[in-house]
């Protein structure tokens, strides 16, 4: 287990996770809020955790983690950090199944995981990057504490996303 809240558990994700991340992955508001990864089945599900969260952990030492319910030890979805080639800092990455959605889950998670980068992993800043309509993501960010920051484009995306910054000295729940 890498963190633990009041309700949740996070821990690192493995190959086991395929059908979590089939799931998540393959939900319209996953799709339409963050991308579609092209994850159609078990094997793709299993190459997007080799290739994604499992390869980031052996090259940065963090990455996404399963974030499951205590009381049940039912997987929820994910949350994280992300290091991208194109930012200069990590960046926070969460998403809920759609049904476990609206019960403050995702705060919590993103919370644990903005104190771990600071206090464990000795971070001095944290991005966090939403679709430019994603008002619940953007909801989360904010009672975070991060700030938005401007309008960038990733990658090849045509679509222009909301950055935001969350300092080392900046307040969290």
């Amino acid at each position: 287990m890498i963190l633990e809240t009041e309700r949740l558990q996070l821990h690192e994700l493995d190959t086991g996770d395929a059908s979590l991340i089939l799931a998540l992955l393959n939900e319209p508001a996953f799709i339409r809020n963050i991308a579609d990864k092209n994850v159609r089945n078990h094997e793709d599900a299993v190459g997007y955790l080799r290739d994604g969260p499992l390869a980031s952990y052996a090259a940065h030492g963090f990455g996404l983690y399963r974030v499951r319910l205590k009381h049940d030890n039912v997987p929820i979805g994910i949350c994280g950090l992300i290091q991208r080639d194109t930012l200069d800092h990590p960046d926070l990455g969460y998403a809920l199944l759609t049904r476990h959605s609206g019960r403050g889950y995702a705060t919590e998670a993103a919370a644990a995981v903005l104190g771990h980068a600071y206090q464990q992993l000795d971070l001095a800043r944290v991005l966090a990057v939403t679709a430019p309509d994603n008002r619940s993501s953007i909801r989360v960010l904010e009672k975070l504490g991060f700030r938005f920051e401007k309008m960038i484009v990733l990658g090849d995306k045509a679509c222009a996303s909301r950055l935001f910054i969350h300092d080392r000295c900046s307040r969290y729940s």
